[in-house]
């Protein structure tokens, strides 16, 4: 490839020493690729200095949800859309379930400075709640460029730095990112669940009430955490359950002898497979006791780790908030939220697992559920609603199974 055309691809390649004085001079923020790539800006949010797992994001809304998912854990957030922080922030889209889930997002990549906020649910400016969550931010970077690369070559591991007083050391930047373990062989749950198994209380949130409470009867929903999001939580219980969170570590006889209705395998961050080297015990015990089970996200992955299928590591992962993802059995498009960097390899599902969902985008498996057990699970995040609420019947259908 020519230097032309991969300039026009993936953008020119700039190193520590293709930099000129005024530009160092200049910056109080930099991500450093693995690769040795340099990317100066302005720093914003917390001070100090993380290395993560590059994703870029297509939402033009949802920011604070999306860094806020635990999901996101030992990741750093490129938001393709310009504009970020006019909504500032609130505790209401708060997503973290629990103190130690609050370990979502490390740091943050945007085109544009970050705006004041402009909407009458704000609390404090996105900027604000970026230092309180200790989320590293880095505005004013060429976003098209590190989409384009991360689209052609994958998401690297990289280092972020913000420091006020413009003292960046590149040169150990650069160590740190071409040093960072990626995100293969990651173990990151342990981190973003919660301590104890707890009652989860509210429902969904309306105007102007705010959140409902839930129910005080109906079906007992186990929820295994694994860095579980509070929306899925409050889906569960606006769809009628009553919703006991357990931690992922959990054993099989500790769900078993809460007598749940059902099961949900959570959300989470990091390589299911290493998560499963704990977790799959306790889900094949679930699964065999005949208890409806539902995974969403990792859970999704884990359930089909399971039943004995593999994952996958993909290059660039979905991250974004318009996926088109297909509903095999009634042909309905759903247009979904999507966060993950693993899938489901499905040529690897046993025969009793059928395909329910596929991704328009790429063709991934988002969905299966088997034939002799009631166990369901998708790929996709269906108690987001990034405008469209295609995907919250996937909770009605499952509560009102039980």
């Amino acid at each position: 490839m020519s230097d032309t055309i991969e300039n026009q691809v993936r953008g020119p390649k700039r190193r520590i020493e293709d930099l000129t004085a005024d530009e160092i001079k200049a910056a109080t923020g930099a991500i450093l690729l693995a690769d040795g790539s340099v990317f100066l800006g302005k720093g914003a949010g917390a001070s100090g200095i993380a290395t993560g797992e590059l994703c870029f994001n297509t939402a033009m809304t949802g920011h604070q949800e999306i860094l806020a998912d635990p999901s996101y854990a030992g990741q750093i957030v490129c938001f393709t859309f310009p504009h970020v922080g006019n909504v500032g922030a609130n505790v209401q889209d708060e997503e973290a379930a629990s103190e130690p889930a609050r370990k979502a997002a490390v740091g943050m990549v945007s085109r544009a400075p970050i705006t004041a906020p402009a909407s009458w649910r704000a609390e404090q400016s996105f900027d604000e709640w970026l230092a309180a969550r200790g989320v590293i931010a880095v505005t004013g970077l060429d976003t098209r460029t590190l989409t384009r690369r991360i689209r052609q070559d994958g998401m690297p591991m990289v280092a972020i730095a913000h420091a006020r007083d413009g003292k960046l050391d590149l040169d150990a930047l650069a160590k740190l990112a071409h040093d960072a373990p990626g995100m293969e062989g990651r173990e990151l749950t342990r981190a973003v669940t919660g301590a104890a198994a707890a009652d989860w209380q509210s429902a969904d949130w309306a105007w102007p009430e705010g959140y409902a409470q839930g129910p005080k009867d109906g079906p007992k929903v186990v929820v295994l955490d694994y860095g579980v999001k509070a929306n899925i939580l409050r889906r569960l219980a606006g769809a009628g359950a009553c919703v006991h969170v357990m931690p992922g570590s959990s054993t099989a006889q500790d769900v078993l002898a809460e007598k749940p209705a059902g099961v949900v395998v959570s959300n989470g961050p990091g390589d299911p497979a290493e998560t499963g080297k704990f977790a799959l015990d306790t889900i094949r015990g679930v699964i065999e006791a005949g208890i409806p089970v539902l995974g969403i996200c990792l859970g999704h992955q884990m359930l089909a780790l399971a039943v004995g299928a593999t994952t996958v590591k993909m290059t660039q992962g979905h991250h974004g908030a318009n996926h088109p993802v297909k509903n095999i059995s009634s042909g309905q498009v759903e247009i979904v939220s999507m966060n993950h960097g693993f899938a489901v390899d499905r040529d690897t599902l046993p025969t009793n697992a059928k395909e329910t969902h596929v991704s328009l985008f790429d063709g991934t498996n988002c969905g299966f559920m088997l034939t002799d057990k009631p166990v369901y699970s998708v790929q996709h995040h269906p108690e987001a609603s990034p405008g469209p609420q295609d995907s919250f019947a996937v909770f009605e259908t499952f509560v009102t199974s039980l």
